[in-house]
């Protein structure tokens, strides 16, 4: 029998003494460099804040579910879970969540709060009781690439196999790994130098639906973000476009991301772009610690929610996290999908080599299967504003996972023998045209997948508003309808390269399968 478990590591795990037949979980690909330096040992009383999260119950029967109520010819299509219907069949029974809370007050934690679905246990304490409890110890390191400081655990923590088999991640014992934003600036003067609503409503024909009345009335769009914004830049760019849209709500969770850093302009980029599309539609912006801790607690806050659409443009490579954590949000966002809501995750902006470092790979969240990834494009537009042609942009992230098998919905358009997810599933204008944004108080272009995952969002809402008022489901989890209507339902990229892959007709691995008529997939989705 075994009695302590090893679980993922932010650095290369350390081999731990008398322990008999450990399980291991996944650690990242690459240990710290050369370039990082261990400068000291973190403070007894320093505190350290944790995100525990716990396994799901009956999962195979949870994956039954939520492709039962996503397929279209299913009896049970569109009739989700609720939050509770999800916690009393797949959370974690409230015995192993008592477990876990009382073995951690036992090592001098304060246990702060534990998330309604029962899969996160967020708590603090001094170093040297988060030490004691996850058989580890933290060290101060510094990067010298970024001069960056951070704390990070110097081995893989273990439990008491009492708990091991009821927990899968602690997030928090690393401040290493945060999550960068997708998007770039081109300043100009005005606010001509960027694609307007006009023209993107006009490209991605969302200009019959708000011609009909579909501007996003009635509907909620989430935003996933680690910074902050200010409320005068929405309102000058509203203002001047004339969008009528509601005032964004700030939502923060886990003390929120703090004071407002050089990711504002891609918070103000995706209210922007949201509105661009979707000018009526409520937008709530989730704000975090961009952090391990923060990314699990965001997810579950938005999921907690219910909010429909949700549209995020952070990410980090997948070969920089841990497979354990990877998973933790992967069981968030099954909920998620159960409950019938959507996400539309930026695919990255690194092209093939998202971790930079002549690799490869992926970015996640967007490479979850229960996510949409969202690709690049360079778009044209008439000077009616009608679409004229797109190429895949060359900064597309785009590749195959090393984490998720292929799934289900991506089997008809599986690309070689890799039998792994395959990313984007999807796209829309990326490239550096931009679109137009005021951020920082004056007028700029912004491009990057960050500017394309928002308009897929505010394609979302439409649709949801549409779909409402014709008594039928909504979007929820998108990919399987976004698949299954995919015949002559976008436009199809058929040149670009993103380095590693190139476009062709049909999907490929630089722009999914292609770019939104809105019009089009309303018709097609709604009706079926």
């Amino acid at each position: 029998m075994k009695s302590l478990r090893i679980l993922g590591a932010l650095i290369a795990p350390v081999a731990v003494a008398a322990v008999a037949a450990p399980v291991a979980l996944a650690a990242p690909a690459s240990p710290f460099g050369p370039e990082v330096v261990r400068t000291g040992t973190v403070a007894a009383q320093q505190k350290i804040s944790v995100a525990v999260s716990l396994n799901l119950r009956n999962g195979a029967e949870l994956d039954q579910v939520i492709a039962q109520v996503s397929d279209p010819n299913s009896p049970r299509y569109g009739h989700f879970l609720t939050p509770e219907q999800f916690t009393d069949r797949y959370g974690p029974s409230s015995t192993e969540v008592a477990k876990v809370t009382d073995y951690l007050r036992g090592q001098g934690l304060s246990v702060d709060s534990v998330s309604d679905n029962h899969l996160v246990v967020d708590a603090s304490g001094p170093a040297e009781a988060v030490s004691r409890a996850f058989g580890t110890t933290l060290a101060d390191y510094r990067d010298g690439r970024t001069g960056r400081g951070f704390y990070a655990n110097t081995a893989a923590p273990h439990l008491p196999s009492a708990i091991a088999g009821s927990v899968l991640d602690v997030a928090g014992l690393s401040t290493r790994s945060v999550r960068a934003h997708h998007a770039k600036v081109a300043p100009h003067n005005g606010p001509g130098g960027g694609y307007t609503p006009t023209q993107l409503k006009g490209g991605y024909d969302v200009a019959p639906l708000a011609t009909a009345g579909y501007d996003g009335s009635g509907q909620t769009v989430a935003l996933w973000e680690f910074d902050g914004y200010q409320q005068s830049n929405i309102t000058a760019y509203d203002n001047y476009y004339k969008t009528g849209s509601p005032t964004p709500v700030v939502k923060q969770v886990s003390g929120g991301s703090g004071p407002i850093g050089n990711g504002q302009v891609e918070v103000e980029l995706d209210i922007e772009a949201v509105q661009a599309i979707a000018p009526k539609a409520a937008i709530q912006v989730f704000e975090a610690p961009n952090s391990d801790q923060g990314e699990v607690d965001l997810a579950n806050a938005i999921v907690a929610s219910g909010i429909p659409v949700t549209s995020i443009s952070w990410g980090l490579s997948e070969k920089g996290r841990t497979t354990s954590g990877i998973q933790a949000v992967d069981n968030i966002l099954k909920q998620g999908a159960a409950q019938g809501q959507s996400f539309f995750a930026a695919s990255g902006d690194s092209g093939s080599d998202d971790n930079g470092d002549g690799s490869k790979t992926v970015d996640y969240p967007a490479s979850d299967p229960y996510v949409t990834g969202v690709g690049g494009t360079n778009l044209t537009v008439t000077s009616g504003n009608a679409w004229s042609k797109e190429t895949g942009w060359n900064g597309s992230g785009g590749g195959y996972s090393s984490v998720f098998a292929l799934p289900s919905f991506q089997s008809g358009v599986k690309i070689g023998t890799t039998n792994k997810r395959q990313v984007p599933d999807v796209s829309a204008q990326g490239g550096p045209t931009g679109i137009s944004v005021y951020s920082q108080g004056s007028w700029t272009s912004v491009y990057g997948t960050s500017g394309a995952a928002p308009i897929w969002a505010g394609v979302a809402a439409v649709y949801n508003q549409d779909a409402k008022a014709k008594g039928k489901s909504g979007l929820g989890w998108a990919n399987p309808k976004l698949y299954s209507i995919a015949a002559s339902n976008y436009h199809d990229i058929s040149s670009g390269s993103n380095g590693g892959y190139s476009a062709k007709s049909g999907f490929d691995l630089v722009t999914g399968i292609g770019t939104p008529d809105a019009n089009k997939i309303a018709t097609a989705g709604i009706t079926r």
